[in-house]
Parts: structure tokens; C-alpha cells; sequence
């Protein structure tokens, strides 16, 4: 699609949800809920047509060489389409947050002020590849009163036309304007940007995704950003860490998905237990086929089967059946490597000692900082939000997993009976 058709057709999508954005953040919770329940029955009653359209996803993406991991990444089977409907019914449990009164008081003068949690308006949402985000993106948008403008990635566009289509007949069904989730019919470059510079229709854009597209949306739009998603995340095992419950964890956060962000990608080894934690990581790791990329110390122990580790290897997110592996020294070079190297997403110390696991939580920069637990938490549904939008990076406005409340934002509301200034 040329740049101007692409604007054009942007633009109109940006219309339609300005017009019906108001008749959305009205809603009672009721009819909201009402929405939520018919887009799960229809996502379960529809399985085979989802899965029918993403079966050409998948042969496309068989066809252009995709990783396996990413080929997973993809993946809408019928377990999955039940989950992904679970999630959407999880979210008619979950309390309104839409008019929630954060706080409320009276001045001197008698003016009662209440400070109000509404919607933030119509929100773009830039996503790369997993098209479960369409549903849950579009879900968690209606249940806090938002309109939304998804704008998927090509590998999933035959899944996401499809699922929107499904999201858009159920939100009719029960009297709410379908416009309220639109889908971007053009995964070329220019519908991306001119979503970028949509700022008379979106209140906000959220790009999930590598850290290309991160980058280009943060630089590019002229629209508010709120940055998720890329994870560079690390464990560090310490001198004093259960070396079987550090295995599990390394384990667990490598290989359990390995595609998604909250996935470790580098190991950090206390120089004092890298002899014995080193062959017992590794044997746990080879059941999945793990390739390492270690540090000279990492491979005089492990031997020529771990690649040489580059600089490079220490900052990439592999999203695959990769690790970067390095020994350190002491807490301090731990904390300097994350320091330079992390993403600010999740990172992790498996250790016995107290001021240790303090220190490390205190001084490392991220939204999930935990002790003796796996990375694979960070996420909306495992902190109890329902599902999430993303995993927002950033300080501003929102960070760690955003759910619903973090897609509001305040109005004051003020009563007087005559007060003047």
C-alpha cells in the first residue's frame, strides 16, 4: 500500500474510534462484561476458522526460513485459543477500574474534589508476531473503556484479520459499537508510520516487540509512547545459592518459552561455584538443546561445545535455544554487567544470603526484580492482573506488567456551590 493510501486508510480507523470513543467510556460494566463473555464464546465457537487462518501464517512462515522459536511464537492451536478465552473471561472477574475514586477531599472553600479514574481514550497498539496480543490488546482495552487500533505484524496477518473479525461481531452482538476494536489491514512500513503521526485521533501508542520496532516507534511517532516489551533479563547464581533450585530457575526461564521477553538470556556464576553449578546447568540444558556462548572461564570448564562469547552475545535477546554465560567475580561485577547490559525488564539472584538478595533489589534498575524465582512471572495474568497490554519498561506513566489500571488515567471532578476564585 503506497504512503498515501496507507495514511488514508489509517486515518479513517482513527474516525471511527474517535467517533465512537465516548459511547465506549460510557459503558456501563455490565454491558463491557457482556462484550467480554460473547468474544470468549465466539473465540471457542470459531476455533477451527482461527486456526484455519493460521495455518497460513504458519506455512509462510515455514516458507521464509522462521525459527523455531519464533514459528512457535505463532502458534494458535485449540489448547491455546482456550486459553487465550480463559484470559478474556478472567477479565469479567476482575474489578471496574473505570470511575474507581482514587482519592477524594474538601478544601477550605467547600469545594469537594474527587480524583477519578477514566479511560485514556483511543489507543494504537504496534505488535510484532504473537497473535494471541490481538485478542488480549483488544480485550483489556474494552474492559477499561478504551477504543483500540491494532496494528499486527505480516508473519500474523491472515490470524489477525480473523480474530479481529470474531472480536468485532461479538462487541455488535451486545449492543457496543464494533469499531471500538479496529485492525490495521496493511502490515507494510507506511501504515506503521502513519500510526506513528496519528496524534489528532490517538491519545497513546504501544509498540510490543524487538527493540527495532521499540526504537522506531520511541523516535518516530509524534503520538505519546509508552515503551514494553524488549528483555535482555539475567540470573545471577551467588556463592551462596542452592545450586539444584539456580539450575530450575536457569532452566525454567530459558527453555519453558524461550520466545517470549520476560525469557532469560544471560547467566551470571559466582566465580566460587562455577566448577560445580556450571556441568549441572548444562545437563539440565541440553535436554532442550541449549546452545551456550560463554566467557574463556565458562568454556576452560565446559569445554569447545560452548561458542565463544562476543560482547554482542551479552546484549542480545536471543528469543531462541540460546544462552549467554558469564563468571563473575563478586555481587559488584554482577550488578555492573546487568547495569550495561540489561533492559530494565526482569532480572533475577538466586542466593542464600539476605543482604545479598536486598542489595540486589535495591540497586538494580528494573520493573521485576526478584529473589529465588523464575523471570517467567513478570507477566499480567501471573501478578494477578488478568491479562496484560505489555511490560512497560519505562518510568512514566506506567512500568512493570500494565493492566487495566495502568490503561487510565484521572479526571478531578469537582463540586462547589457557588465558589468563585
Amino acid at each position: 500500500m503506497e504512503q498515501n493510501t496507507a495514511f488514508a486508510h489509517v486515518t479513517e480507523l482513527g474516525k471511527n474510534a474517535k467517533a465512537v470513543a465516548v459511547k465506549l467510556a460510557s459503558a456501563s460494566p455490565k454491558q463491557k462484561n457482556d462484550a467480554l463473555a460473547a468474544i470468549a464464546d465466539a473465540l471457542i465457537a470459531r476455533t477451527e476458522e482461527i486456526m484455519t487462518a493460521n495455518r497460513v501464517d504458519l506455512d509462510h512462515a515455514v516458507e521464509n526460513n522462521m525459527s523455531r522459536a519464533m514459528q512457535d511464537r505463532l502458534l494458535l492451536n485449540a489448547d491455546r485459543i482456550q486459553g487465550i478465552a480463559a484470559g478474556v473471561r478472567k477479565l469479567i472477574a476482575l474489578d471496574e477500574v473505570v470511575g474507581k475514586v482514587d482519592e477524594g477531599y474538601v478544601r477550605p472553600n467547600g469545594l469537594q474534589i474527587r480524583k477519578t479514574r477514566v479511560p485514556l481514550g483511543v489507543i494504537g497498539i504496534i505488535f510484532e508476531s504473537r497473535p494471541n496480543v490481538t485478542v488480549d490488546a483488544a480485550t483489556l482495552c474494552l474492559k477499561a473503556g478504551n477504543c483500540v487500533i491494532l496494528r499486527g505484524g505480516k508473519e500474523a496477518f491472515s490470524s489477525n484479520v480473523c480474530l479481529t473479525t470474531i472480536m468485532r461481531d461479538a462487541i455488535a452482538s451486545v449492543g457496543l459499537p464494533k469499531d471500538a476494536v479496529q485492525l490495521v489491514q496493511d502490515p507494510s512500513r507506511e501504515s506503521s508510520q502513519a500510526l506513528m503521526k496519528l496524534s489528532d485521533y490517538l491519545d497513546v501508542l504501544i509498540p510490543r516487540g524487538g527493540a527495532g520496532l521499540i526504537r522506531a516507534v520511541a523516535e518516530n511517532a509524534s503520538v505519546p509512547v509508552i515503551r514494553t516489551g524488549t528483555g535482555n533479563c539475567h540470573v545471577f547464581v551467588d556463592a551462596s545459592a542452592d545450586l539444584e533450585m539456580a539450575v530450575n530457575i536457569v532452566d525454567n526461564g530459558k527453555t519453558q518459552r524461550p520466545s517470549v521477553c520476560n525469557a532469560v538470556e544471560t547467566v551470571l556464576i559466582h566465580r566460587d561455584i562455577a566448577a560445580d553449578f556450571l556441568p549441572m546447568m548444562k545437563v539440565k540444558l541440553d535436554e532442550h538443546k541449549v546452545q551456550l556462548h560463554g566467557c574463556a572461564d565458562t568454556r576452560e570448564i565446559l569445554g569447545n561445545c560452548v561458542l565463544k562469547a562476543v560482547e554482542s552475545d551479552y546484549a542480545e535477546e536471543y528469543l531462541d535455544y540460546q544462552l549467554a554465560v558469564r563468571i563473575v567475580d563478586s555481587l559488584d561485577e554482577a550488578l555492573d554487567h546487568i547495569a550495561k547490559y540489561g533492559t530494565n525488564h526482569s532480572e533475577c539472584i538466586v542466593t542464600r544470603s539476605l543482604e545479598n538478595a536486598r542489595r540486589f533489589q535495591q540497586e538494580v534498575d528494573a520493573a521485576a526484580v526478584y529473589v529465588n524465582a523464575s523471570t517467567r512471572f513478570t507477566d499480567g495474568g501471573e501478578f494477578g492482573f488478568g491479562a496484560e497490554i505489555g511490560i512497560s519498561t519505562q518510568k512514566l506513566h506506567a512500568r512493570g506488567p500494565m493492566g487495566l489500571m495502568e490503561l487510565t488515567t484521572v479526571k478531578y471532578l469537582i463540586d462547589g456551590d457557588g465558589q468563585i476564585r
